[in-house]
C-alpha cells in the first residue's frame, strides 16, 4: 500500500483519502460513538464505586461508634445495612470482624465463627481474607478444634502474616500433643518477628512450655 501511494501525486492521494472516508463513514462514526460511550460508562462506574466506598466508609464509622457505646441494637442495625447493600466493600468485612469481636468477648464463639464466615465469603483481597483465616484459626483453638484451625492455616499464604500464623501452628500442635511440631513452628515464628517486638517473650515461653517430647492426647481432645 505504501509503494502504491509513493507513485501517486498528492491530488490522487487526497481522492483516495476522501473516498475511503466515505466508504468508511458510518464505521467511524460507529467506531467513535463506541469509544465515546465506554469512556462515559467507565467513567460513570468509577463515580459510583467512588460513591458507593465514601457511603460504605460513613456507615461503617457509623457503625464503630455505636459498638464504642455499647448501643448493640444500633450497631446491628448498621451492620445489617452494610452487608445488604455494601456487602462487596471491604468496611463490610470489618464490620463483621468487629462483631465477631464483640460476640467473642461475650462468649458466644458460635456467632463469632459464623461473622467471620459470612467476612471471608464477602472479603475478596488475599490479606483480608488471611486475617479473617487466622481469627478463625483462633477460634477453633478455643474450641479445641486443632486439626480444623491447622487445615485453616494451611492455606494461607506464608507471605501472609507469617509470624502469627506460625505461633498459632505451633499452638495447634501444642493442643495435639505434637511437641516437636510445635517447637518448630514456634522458631519459625520467632525468625519472623523483630528483636524488639514484644510478642517476642511471649513467643518464647510458649517454646519453653513445650514438653521435650511428643505427648499423647486423649481422642476427644483432637475434635476437628
Amino acid at each position: 500500500m505504501r509503494m502504491a501511494f509513493e507513485v501517486l501525486d498528492e491530488h490522487e492521494q487526497g481522492e483516495l483519502v476522501r473516498k475511503w472516508l466515505r466508504t468508511n463513514a458510518m464505521s467511524i462514526a460507529i467506531g467513535v460513538t463506541i469509544g465515546l460511550l465506554l469512556i462515559f460508562g467507565y467513567k460513570q462506574w468509577k463515580a459510583r464505586e467512588l460513591r458507593s466506598h465514601s457511603e460504605a466508609a460513613v456507615q461503617f464509622d457509623a457503625f464503630s461508634q455505636a459498638v464504642d457505646a455499647k448501643r448493640a441494637d444500633d450497631a446491628k442495625r448498621i451492620a445489617e445495612v452494610l452487608r445488604k447493600d455494601y456487602a462487596k466493600s471491604a468496611f463490610s468485612s470489618f464490620a463483621a470482624l468487629r462483631q465477631a469481636e464483640v460476640a467473642v468477648g461475650d462468649g458466644h464463639l458460635d456467632a463469632a465463627q459464623a461473622d467471620l464466615e459470612w467476612a471471608n465469603q464477602s472479603a475478596s483481597e488475599r490479606a483480608l481474607n488471611a486475617l479473617i483465616a487466622l481469627r478463625q484459626a483462633r477460634l477453633d483453638l478455643a474450641n479445641d478444634k486443632a486439626d480444623a484451625a491447622l487445615a485453616r492455616l494451611d492455606k494461607i499464604d506464608k507471605a501472609d502474616f507469617s509470624a502469627i500464623a506460625s505461633e498459632l501452628r505451633g499452638d495447634a500442635f501444642a493442643k495435639l500433643g505434637r511437641s516437636a511440631d510445635a517447637r518448630a513452628a514456634y522458631a519459625e515464628a520467632l525468625s519472623n518477628l523483630d528483636a524488639q517486638s514484644p510478642d517476642r517473650a511471649f513467643v518464647e515461653m510458649k517454646q519453653s512450655d513445650l514438653p521435650a517430647t511428643d505427648v499423647a492426647v486423649p481422642a476427644e481432645k483432637k475434635k476437628s
